[in-house]
C-alpha cells in the first residue's frame, strides 16, 4: 500500500534497492553455505570410512560397531552438537554487535561446559555392553559394541572442542580455515585408520581410536588458527575466570533447548529404525529404511549448510541491529534451499527404478526402494525447509520454540502416525516412513509460521540487549 502511493520513479528505485539487497543476501548466505558443505561432509566421512573398513572385518564387528555408533550418537554426539549450537546465537550476535571480545569469552565458557558434560557421557559409554544386554540384544554383538564404545571414548572430548571451534569460526564467516582443516583431517584419517585396523590388528577398536586421533588433529589445526591468525585477533579465546564463568550462566539457558531441539529430531530417525526391526520382514524393512536414511542424510548436508549460513547471517544482522537485513537473509536461504529441493527430488524420482542398484543387487530390495522413493522425495523437500528455518531459530535465539515444535511434530504426531500406519494399518516400512514425513512436514509448517510471525525489530532489540548489556 505504501509503495503504491510513491511516484513511479521512486517505486523503481525502491524495487532496485530491494533487489540489490536480496542479491547481496544471496551472495553472503552462499559464501558460508557452499564451503560448509565440504566441512560437514568431510567430518561425516571420517566415521563413514571407518565403518567401511570395519565392514571388511566380518559381520560381528560391523554389527557391533553399527549398534555402538547408533547408541553413542543418541547419548553423546547429538547432545554435544545441540549444546554447541547455542553459540550460533551468542557468538553470531556478538560478532554482529562488534562485541568481539565476547566471542572469545562465550567460546571458552562453552568449551568448559561441554567438556564437563563429556564426563557423564563417558561413564555411560563404559557400560554400553551391559545396557545392550539389558535391552535383550545379542550378547556377542553387545560385547563387541561395548569394546567399540570404550575405544571411542578418546573421541568425545575432541569432538566437543571441535563443535565449539566450528561455531566460533562459522559465526565470523571464517569458513576457509575449516574447509582446509576438515579436508586435511580426512586425508590424515584414511591411512591412520587403515594402519590401526589392518596392520596393527586393533580391529574395530582401532577404527574408533583413529576417529579420536583425527578429531584431535582437527582440533589442533583449528586451535592453532584461532590462536595465531590475525583474523581472530579481536576475538581471541579469553581465560579470565570471572567473565568466562559469567558466560556459562548465559550459555546453558540457550544450550539446553538447543540440545533438545536437535536431539528430539535426531532420535526420531533412530526410533524408526528400531521399529523396523520388529516388523514381519525385519531384514528387508531395516535394510530399505537404512538405505533411505542414508540417501536423505547424504543430501541433508546441503540444506544443513544453508541453515548454518542463515543462522550466521541472521545472528550477525540482529546483533548489528539490522532486522530488515536479517529478514532478507532468511528469504535468500529459503530460495536457494527450495531450488535444491526441486532439483534433488526430481532427479531422485526420475532415477527411482535404478537407484537401488547402488546399494544392493537383490531385486526385492531394489523394487521396494523404488516404491519408497516418492516418500523419500517428500522428506527431502521438507528437510530443505526445516533445516534452513532451524538455522534461523538458532541464529535468532528462539531454540526453546524449536524444541517445542520438534517435540510436538515428532513425538505427539510423527511417531504415533508411524506406529499406527506401520503396524495397525499393516503398511510396514512405508507406514513408518509416512510417520516420518508427517512429522517433518508438520515441523516445517510450524517453523514457517513461527518465522512468519517473528517481529524482527523486537528480535534485534533482544539481541542488542543480550550482547551489549
Amino acid at each position: 500500500m505504501e509503495e503504491a502511493l510513491l511516484l513511479p520513479e521512486k517505486r523503481e528505485i525502491l524495487r532496485t534497492t530491494t533487489w540489490d539487497a536480496y542479491m547481496e543476501a544471496l551472495k553472503k548466505v552462499s559464501y558460508i553455505a557452499i564451503p560448509m558443505v565440504v566441512v560437514t561432509l568431510s567430518q561425516h566421512l571420517i566415521r563413514v570410512l571407518s565403518m567401511m573398513m570395519i565392514g571388511h572385518l566380518g559381520e560381528l564387528s560391523l554389527a557391533g560397531a553399527s549398534i555402538a555408533t547408533s547408541l553413542t550418537n543418541v547419548t553423546g554426539f547429538s547432545i554435544l552438537v545441540g549444546m554447541a549450537s547455542a553459540l550460533e546465537t551468542l557468538c553470531g550476535q556478538a560478532y554482529g554487535a562488534e562485541q568481539y571480545k565476547k566471542l572469545g569469552i562465550y567460546t571458552t565458557g562453552a568449551m568448559i561446559s561441554l567438556l564437563l558434560v563429556c564426563i557423564p557421557i563417558s561413564i555411560l559409554w563404559i557400560f554400553v555392553d551391559k545396557i545392550l544386554i539389558f535391552m535383550h540384544q545379542d550378547p556377542l554383538i553387545s560385547i563387541e559394541a561395548g569394546k567399540y564404545s570404550i575405544w571411542l571414548l578418546i573421541s568425545i572430548f575432541p569432538f566437543a572442542i571441535l563443535q565449539v571451534l566450528v561455531r566460533y569460526l562459522q559465526t565470523q564467516s571464517l569458513i576457509l580455515p575449516m574447509v582446509m582443516s576438515s579436508v586435511a583431517t580426512l586425508c590424515f584419517h584414511v591411512p591412520i585408520c587403515w594402519l590401526f585396523v589392518f596392520k596393527l590388528d586393533f580391529g574395530s577398536g582401532g577404527a574408533a581410536f583413529a576417529i579420536g586421533l583425527s578429531y584431535w588433529f582437527n582440533v589442533l589445526l583449528l586451535g592453532l588458527y584461532a590462536k595465531y591468525s590475525s583474523s581472530c585477533e579481536k576475538s581471541r579465546l579469553c581465560f579470565s575466570s570471572s567473565e568466562v564463568f559469567a558466560s556459562i550462566k548465559e550459555f546453558f539457558p540457550l544450550a539446553i533447548p538447543s540440545a533438545c531441539m536437535i536431539c528430539l529430531e535426531w532420535w526420531t530417525f533412530e526410533i524408526v529404525i528400531l521399529l523396523a526391526g520388529i516388523l514381519p520382514k525385519p531384514q528387508l524393512e531395516t535394510s530399505v529404511l537404512s538405505i533411505c536414511l542414508s540417501v536423505a542424510s547424504t543430501h541433508y548436508f546441503l540444506p544443513f549448510s544453508l541453515g548454518a549460513g542463515a543462522s550466521t547471517r541472521v545472528s550477525n544482522e540482529l546483533g548489528a541491529g539490522n532486522p530488515e537485513a536479517a529478514k532478507m537473509a532468511v528469504r535468500a536461504a529459503l530460495a536457494i534451499s527450495m531450488t535444491d529441493a526441486i532439483i534433488s527430488s526430481s532427479v531422485l524420482f526420475s532415477c527411482r527404478h535404478v537407484v537401488g542398484y547402488a546399494f544392493s543387487n537383490e531385486k526385492e530390495v531394489v523394487d521396494y526402494l523404488s516404491d519408497m522413493t516418492p516418500f523419500l522425495c517428500v522428506l527431502i523437500i521438507s528437510d530443505c525447509i526445516q533445516a534452513v528455518l532451524s538455522g534461523v531459530a538458532r541464529g535468532s535465539g528462539w531454540q526453546h520454540l524449536g524444541a517445542y515444535v520438534n517435540l510436538g511434530s515428532f513425538y505427539l504426531v510423527g511417531i504415533p502416525v508411524a506406529i499406527i500406519s506401520g503396524f495397525l494399518f499393516h503398511l510396514q516400512g512405508k507406514g513408518l516412513w509416512i510417520g516420518l514425513n508427517v512429522g517433518n512436514l508438520l515441523q516445517s509448517l510450524l517453523l514457517s509460521l513461527v518465522t512468519s510471525f517473528t517481529d524482527w525489530k523486537k528480535q534485534a532489540s533482544i539481541a542488542r540487549e543480550r550482547i551489549c548489556y
